[in-house]
């Protein structure tokens, strides 16, 4: 189905500003790459991939470029690649979600820069829109940081308790006829044409806060780099929510 038909919501009527984030310490990414192009960093912190070392290395950079660090939180589940949902106690969630966050705080601060907001990773992000106890393991894990991502109960949770929320868009993934992802390894899920993802790209900035691109995409960098120029060439100003 075509974006435009798609439950995304209405135009935000808003100034042509818009984030650009992509998920990197992944171990599977270019990270120098994407970090020279997008407005936001979604760092993994070591429950689905990554480590110490590449979290520092990553927020590093991005400290130099001026993107904003953001903390990727998962189920531990580094075999699935945290794309597997799971049964987890809320109480242990939500020590896991303060465990990645306390780590990354740590590293980010120790090189000249601090996590701002935090997004669920995989089967994690998608368990929450539906799973109340979920999705509040993740907010009360993660102190008052803004929480980026898509309508559901994290979101309604995360307003009620007066937290910021940033809607985001996938460029790079298939929706459903209800507004959700079509789940990765049905047909069309992926979304491979680097026109097709930057006129995607251009029709979701009107509707959301941020645009991610999946790092682990082939192309992922070029990509990223068409979606910046086509959006900076339509006028908008790409810039950190942050």
């Amino acid at each position: 189905m075509t974006l435009s038909s798609c439950a995304m919501g209405v135009d935000l009527g808003r100034e042509r500003r818009v984030d650009l984030n992509a998920d990197l310490g992944e171990e599977i990414t270019d990270d120098a790459g994407l970090l020279s192009v997008v407005t936001s960093a979604n760092v993994a912190c070591g429950f689905h991939a990554g480590n110490a070392a590449i979290m520092r290395e990553v927020c590093a950079e991005a400290a130099r470029l001026g993107v904003a660090v953001g903390a990727q939180v998962s189920y531990a589940d580094r075999q699935n690649f945290g794309r597997v949902a799971l049964e987890v106690a809320y109480d242990v969630l939500r020590d896991q979600v303060e465990e990645q966050v306390g780590t990354l705080s740590a590293i980010a601060g120790s090189e000249g820069t601090a996590v701002t907001y935090v997004k669920p990773h995989g089967a994690l992000y998608h368990r929450t829109m539906d799973d109340p106890d979920q999705a509040r393991a993740v907010l009360d894990g993660s102190g008052t940081l803004p929480v980026l991502g898509m309508p559901g109960s994290l979101w309604r949770q995360a307003v009620a308790a007066g937290r910021a929320v940033w809607h985001e868009g996938f460029p790079d993934r298939g929706y459903d006829e209800s507004g959700r992802l079509v789940a990765r390894g049905e047909p069309g899920a992926l979304v491979t044409d680097e026109a097709a993802i930057v006129g995607n790209a251009l029709a979701l900035a009107r509707r959301v806060e941020s645009l991610c691109l999946h790092g682990d995409s082939p192309g992922a960098v070029a990509h990223a780099r068409a979606v910046r120029v086509a959006l900076e060439a339509a006028g908008w100003e790409l810039r950190a929510l942050a």
